[in-house]
């Protein structure tokens, strides 16, 4: 047979298994001799052991010209992982990797500059020395999400910024921008899901996301952005909304009130709570009330840890239900079993009363 330039032969692996993985480089002969050797081409067989975990730091929220760390790591003690983009042009990148303070190995690869020209995903892949090309399952796919200046979303609870643990908890993302989708992020979290507009109405799109029943993790504050469905940059984020889990712990404080649940408009009124278990913070919750709730630091008063919220004077809007809550600092988005209802009735006219907690600040402030 007599070779022509361009001709082309073929080599079929029909079963893939971990002898064929390798680097692999052809050349032809001729009557005048033999070739050169090809470009080395290095086949890699995945699925051979369990995935690693593929995460962005500090965020996978990222500013349209910002840059992120990719943390690739497994308790298995890879050493190597393998990072690839995916997308028309899949790019891939190797490293060795680096012992983890918690015993598991890990690779940091470095991305960015980020822009919004093109969407964001990755996975890795962990191998071992000895078989460089024979890896792992891949990661769970990651994608960054590019932030940009148009129009911020809003965000809202709708049950409210205070939910039972075990109780289902909905977030809802909307704009008057006529955005086509949404997506959702958690401070420190790494998954954003997202969510396409399915019935736009006039001068207003939104959407809900269903975050299942309430566990501790989904305590924490919340952010959301709006995007084009012919672009891959999102807006800029909403105000934080804060979502604090009620029922995690078994402290149950007791509330009070000081000079009595019914009072005159015009009056100082004083709410006590207090718990006989060791406390950081109080939180106090009124039903219905649009606003987060007011917080205080705990103080120790007579083997027993207590907080005062004010209100000087006392408006009719002050009126309604009140409960309060205990938490700890390591864990301000998770609070104690809420106290018996206490209603307060006030008689009279006056402006509504703000308030306001900033809650893991370290400090709380009144309005």
């Amino acid at each position: 047979m007599k070779w022509k330039h361009g001709d082309k032969a073929q080599v079929s692996i029909t079963h893939m298994t971990e002898h064929d993985a390798g680097r692999y480089s052809c050349y032809y002969v001729t009557f005048t001799g033999r070739s050169q050797f090809s470009n080395i081409l290095e086949l890699v067989l995945t699925g051979s052991y369990s995935k690693p975990s593929l995460s962005a730091l500090p965020s996978p929220v990222v500013t349209s010209g910002g840059r992120v760390i990719l943390q690739c790591g497994s308790w298995l003690g890879f050493d190597r992982y393998i990072l690839t983009k995916e997308g028309e042009h899949r790019l891939s990148w190797t490293l060795d990797s680096q012992p983890h303070t918690r015993g598991q190995s890990q690779a940091l690869f470095p991305v960015g500059p980020v822009t919004p020209s093109h969407r964001w995903t990755f996975r890795c892949y962990g191998c071992y020395r000895n078989s460089p090309q024979v890896c792992s399952q891949p990661s769970d796919p990651l994608e960054l999400l590019v932030s940009g200046v148009s129009g911020k979303p809003f965000l809202l609870a709708q049950q409210g910024l205070i939910v039972a643990s075990g109780q289902s908890l909905t977030l809802q993302c909307g704009s008057d921008v006529g955005y086509d989708r949404f997506a959702l992020s958690k401070e420190g979290g790494q998954d954003i899901p997202q969510s396409l507009v399915l019935q736009p109405q006039v001068g207003l799109s939104q959407v809900k996301f269903h975050l299942d029943t309430v566990h501790s993790y989904h305590g924490g504050r919340y952010r959301c952005y709006g995007g084009h469905n012919l672009s891959s940059e999102w807006s800029a984020p909403s105000d934080h909304l804060d979502i604090l889990v009620a029922g995690w712990f078994s402290d149950r404080p007791s509330l009070s009130v000081q000079p009595g649940t019914t009072v005159t408009s015009g009056e100082n009124v004083t709410l006590l709570c207090q718990s006989q278990n060791l406390t950081d913070t109080f939180l106090l919750s009124k039903d219905g009330a649009v606003y987060p709730p007011l917080c205080l630091p705990s103080k120790h008063r007579v083997q027993q840890y207590q907080a005062e919220f004010s209100m000087s004077p006392v408006t009719s809007a002050h009126g309604g239900t009140y409960r309060c809550y205990s938490s700890l600092s390591t864990a301000p988005y998770l609070l104690s079993q809420p106290s018996e209802p206490l209603e307060l009735r006030v008689s009279g006219e006056g402006p509504l009363a703000l308030s306001f907690c900033a809650v893991g600040s370290g400090f709380c402030a009144l309005n």
